[in-house]
């Protein structure tokens, strides 16, 4: 038997959509909404890029996606990585933005 906890069904139930619209949609148009809501957007870079459990559900949504589509090896890529940022195993880059900055070049006086 798994140690992990079990989800009850009122988990995964919404207050603010029944459950006949989302009957409506499509699996594929629902795993799509989660990727949208927990991805990292450019605004939230800096603030989220090294937010463990937000990196990590930005790539689990992604896996889920990849399954959906019939990608498992992609998908397995994907949970490893989000698997990584809840063990501590990896880390968010550097920004490739800061440090690759020239220093201005300086004059020096036999140049003048």
């Amino acid at each position: 038997m798994s140690d992990a906890p079990k989800l009850e069904r009122s988990v995964i139930s919404t207050n603010s959509i029944s459950t006949s619209k989302l009957s409506d949609v499509s699996t594929v148009e629902l795993a799509q909404a989660l990727v949208e809501r927990l991805s990292i957007g450019d605004r939230d870079w800096h603030r989220l890029k090294s937010d463990r459990k937000a990196r990590s559900r930005e790539q689990t949504v992604a896996a889920l996606m990849l399954l959906l589509k019939d990608q498992p090896e992609e998908a397995l890529a994907r949970l490893q990585q989000a698997v990584g940022w809840l063990d501590r195993s990896i880390s968010a880059p550097p920004c490739p933005t800061h440090g690759s900055r020239k220093q201005p070049s300086r004059v020096e006086p036999s140049d003048v």
